[in-house]
């Protein structure tokens, strides 16, 4: 088993440095780490690391073992079989196992569990400014699995990753994503379930797009809304399974501009979504016009909403192509199989999803057990729903 060790490091800096010195241009290095008792730390291998460089981490359980990131330029990965960052009763700053503090930093196959705080807004990953890259990772039991700070010019990237098992709390809010006022959120590939009295996304980014994701609550979820996108914003939608529990503490799926405080361009668009609820009387989509400015678009194409309940209730805009749905029409809804059963009379029964003077909300993939997309070629006829096949 490959592990560094502080002089091999040290050899490889004087490498670069010589390498530097000859070419103008210094050389990345790989650290690679192991769990407990196999070599340095993680925190550690992060304080050595420099600019450019890639950690990969070893699997294992990696217990307490949290840090903050300051690098500029990072590339973390798990080798293997996905490597295990628990909490156990530790966290950096008050903030979360991991804390990412600016730069562009990929984070890749790794799992991160148990984070808890003082004032219990602890996360996996607080993510405070730059660019982050979130891919092929799992997040469960945080109080907040990805936390992020405030500010306009950041950019969060989620792709094909899980979050799930909210903390059971009543006194405090435990999001599975809560993204504070970014630049933009991109969460696409992605798998969320079993939320507790809070959301499980929560977005306040300026833009936030959501694609090709299944955000199934499940049998033992009790979250309330699936997405609260609570500032308004540019916001999109496309090809989600959004499935709301009968356990849930707010019949409202998709909830938009609900504390207003919006941004100066604010539109909703929803194309080609499954929107599943269990609870009777539903409200798939809830826009809250009273809080948003005078004429914000809105824009629903091919969504089709399955259980007892509205697709939106008074809500102005651009509705085409949507369908009600019973349960019995997909071809197998408690075997997560969400299309439309072959020979329905809803198959296509859509519309052009390409808006007219609009942007095009045309799928380009679909949501693949467990986790990730598959690519979707643009068929004759367009159903409504997040399947095509």
């Amino acid at each position: 088993m490959q592990a560094f060790s502080a002089c091999g490091a040290f050899v490889k800096r004087v490498l670069a440095g010589l390498l530097w010195l000859a070419t103008g241009s210094a050389l990345a290095a790989t650290l690679v780490v192991g769990p407990p008792g196999q070599g340095p730390s993680f925190a550690q291998a992060v304080k050595q690391a420099r600019d450019g460089d890639t950690i990969e981490v070893l699997p294992g359980d990696y217990r307490g073992d949290v840090t903050a990131i300051d690098q500029r330029k990072l590339s973390i990965r798990g080798r293997g079989q996905r490597p295990v960052f628990l909490a156990d009763g530790r966290h950096a700053e008050g903030k979360a196992i991991w804390i990412i503090r600016d730069g562009d930093i990929t984070i890749e196959n790794i799992e991160f569990r148990g984070a808890r705080v003082p004032d219990r807004n602890g996360a996996g990953l607080r993510f405070e400014k730059g660019r982050l890259t979130v891919r092929h990772c799992a997040f469960f039991d945080n109080e907040n699995g990805i936390l992020t700070a405030n500010f306009a010019d950041a950019e969060l990237r989620v792709e094909d990753s899980v979050f799930g098992q909210a903390p059971r709390n009543r006194d405090a809010l435990h999001h599975l994503l809560y993204v504070g006022r970014i630049g933009r959120l991109s969460v696409t590939g992605s798998r969320f379930h079993d939320g507790y009295f809070a959301h499980l996304i929560k977005s306040r980014a300026r833009e936030s797009f959501i694609a090709y994701n299944l955000l199934a609550d499940g049998p033992n979820g009790h979250a309330a809304y699936e997405v609260d996108l609570p500032n308004g914003g540019e916001a999109k939608l496309i090809g989600n399974v959004i499935w709301q529990s009968a356990n849930t503490s707010n019949l409202v799926g998709i909830s938009y501009g609900a504390e207003g405080q919006p941004w100066p361009t604010n539109a909703l668009y929803l194309a080609h979504n499954t929107l599943i609820s269990d609870a009777t009387g539903a409200r798939f989509v809830r826009v809250w016009d009273d809080k948003l400015p005078a004429g914000t678009p809105v824009h629903a194409v091919n969504n089709l909403s399955v259980g007892i309940g509205v697709l939106s209730l008074g809500t102005a805009g651009h509705f085409d192509g949507n369908y009600p749905a019973l349960a019995g029409m997909l071809v197998d809804i408690e075997g997560l199989a969400f299309a439309l059963a072959p020979g329905s009379l809803l198959r296509g029964r859509g519309v052009n999803p390409r808006l007219a003077g609009g942007p095009d909300l045309s799928p380009h993939a679909e949501f693949k057990l467990p986790v990730g997309t598959q690519p979707l070629a643009a068929p004759a006829q367009w159903t409504p729903g997040a399947f095509q096949r």
